[in-house]
């Protein structure tokens, strides 16, 4: 493919929204990198996830003014099968339109979220006509034959009404939304099962034991037309492997019909097992995209375009770990469920280092969560300044920010708990990061891991640099190496329709002991020249 030619443009915060017909969005990929465009350009997701029941139009008014705060420009929301189908072929979509109309108002794109046939491994927001007919729509059952709290894959009558109402939904939107307002959709929500390896249904038991589809062959490496059993083919793994395949070919029906209807981009979530472990785990919900089966995903699901992780590592080697997993040549980075404590805000700019599309923290609103702790109080704005500090830098900048992730010209240095200096290579320059800056810009750490350094090269000698809570010094490597050198330019502005427009140079204090970023959402843009 062709490298993209865009012009770079400035939406300040938040995107300008068309009245009219927009190009549908879509997923491009180049040279293994990908971009999501949106009216045409690259778009990245600055985004956040609200709490599950959030998406009721009596809530809404608590999940605005947070998302105001932090300076999104995309806000991703559930739509419930249970509310939009209440009786069995008849929609309504009410629900779905407010949500379009508010985020209009507040100048937001939405990704929006079906909660259909799964969610988090359960089938609890299914219309209640359909839970009170389990032998209709059943659960899975163990190997013991014990029911289990998680959806079959294998029920034909279930996998009908879901194609039907997502067919629906993805219709409404089309018509409702020719403003483009939904730039992607993410098909049920961490689909899996917890409990039981996988379905042993009878209409389950007799798929196990046909032979293995080709295209799942193909994709692990293994002899196509072999003609035998999952278990003959994958043994100890066979269990784990079906059951990802049982999922991933019933959402892949459900996501290519609502496609032949109306082709926005398609996400499904993840729930992780340990990015370090690929046998068992305890606790680990079997049959989603996790790492060692996203090739069996990619061959069964064709019409999802993203496998997302939801991360809640709470280390950073895991973190990254994952970042990496998913970074790949045949699937975008997109971060569409992660912890939103200040301290994981910094993970937003490894994200970007890696190609990402788009990353979204979860649980953003102002209402009470039933499993808060007694005393607790709501979310506060003091709880989202980290956030905000970095989504109000990348904001006025984010389409220069999505074209330079796709051209491959981010690096980004993130603190972590050893509190040590990180570095960075910029080609014939090194950047030597500290974190918590002390006197003339020495290392000392912070008191939680906050601080992060996002660095734009555009040419060998001239970058663009942000962060918080940390410092950047350049040093002469490669074919500058011992070559005497200077600070050209240092300008602090913001980029305006692709043009960088500088407010002030630094200088003296500000460069003498290298630049240093505290809580101000701070841009520069940096020239060296050596002699």
């Amino acid at each position: 493919m062709r490298r993209l030619a865009i012009a770079l443009g400035l939406l300040a915060a938040a995107p300008v929204i068309a009245q009219t017909a927009a190009p549908i969005p879509k997923i491009v990929e180049a040279n293994g990198r990908h971009a999501l465009l949106v009216d045409g350009k690259p778009f990245l997701i600055m985004g956040a996830q609200a709490h599950n029941s959030s998406a009721w139009p009596a809530m809404l008014p608590k999940v605005w003014p947070a998302m105001d705060y932090l300076g999104v420009n995309t806000v991703e929301l559930p739509v419930y099968w249970e509310q939009i189908e209440p009786a069995q072929g008849r929609f309504d979509f009410s629900v779905v339109d407010t949500l379009i109309a508010q985020a209009r108002e507040h100048h937001v794109r939405l990704v929006l979220l079906w909660f259909g046939t799964w969610k988090n491994g359960s089938a609890h927001y299914r219309p209640a006509w359909m839970k009170a007919r389990p032998d209709l729509y059943p659960n899975i059952v163990d190997r013991d034959g014990k029911p289990v709290d998680s959806p079959s894959p294998h029920s034909r009558l279930a996998l009908d009404a879901d194609v039907r109402a997502f067919s629906a939904f993805m219709g409404h939107l089309k018509q409702a939304d020719p403003q483009r307002t939904v730039i992607m959709v993410q098909v049920e929500n961490e689909p899996g099962s917890w409990g039981s390896v996988r379905d042993f249904l009878p209409a389950a038991r007799k798929a196990f034991a046909q032979p293995v589809p080709s295209a799942v062959l193909r994709a692990m490496g293994k002899p196509a037309g072999s003609g035998a059993s999952w278990q003959a083919t994958f043994g100890a793994d066979a269990d784990e492997y079906f059951h990802a395949y049982s999922i991933a070919h019933y959402i892949d029906q459900v996501a290519a019909a609502g496609k032949a209807i109306y082709p926005l981009p398609m996400t499904v979530n993840v729930a992780l097992k340990d990015p370090f472990q690929s046998g068992p785990q305890p606790g680990y919900e079997y049959g989603g995209a996790t790492f060692n089966v996203i090739p069996i995903w990619k061959a069964a699901a064709p019409s999802i375009d993203v496998l997302a992780p939801d991360i809640y590592q709470r280390d950073d080697k895991r973190y990254l770990a994952v970042l990496d997993q998913y970074a790949r040549p045949d699937n975008p980075l997109f971060v569409p469920e992660t912890i939103s404590a200040p301290d994981y805000v910094r993970f937003f700019d490894a994200a970007l280092a890696r190609g990402a599309i788009g990353f979204a923290p979860f649980g953003i609103d102002y209402t009470r969560y039933a499993a808060d702790r007694p005393g607790e109080s709501a979310m506060r704005e003091t709880d989202l300044e980290q956030l905000a500090l970095s989504y109000h830098a990348a904001g006025p900048m984010m389409r220069d920010l999505a074209q330079w992730s796709f051209d491959g010209k981010l690096k980004a240095a993130i603190e972590d708990g050893t509190k040590q200096p990180a570095t960075l290579d910029l080609g014939d320059w090194q950047g030597e990061v500290r974190f918590g800056i002390g006197p003339r810009g020495a290392n000392t750490g912070n008191d939680r891991p906050i601080g992060r350094i996002l660095v734009a090269q555009l040419a060998p000698d001239e970058f663009v640099v942000t962060g918080n809570y940390a410092g950047i010094r350049f040093k002469p490597v490669g074919r500058n190496a011992g070559k005497t050198w200077e600070f050209l330019s240092v300008e602090e502005g913001q980029y305006i329709d692709g043009t960088f427009h500088p407010i002030r140079i630094w200088n003296g204090d500000e460069t003498d002991y290298g630049l240093n970023f505290s809580s101000a959402p701070q841009v520069l843009r940096v020239r060296l020249s050596v002699r």
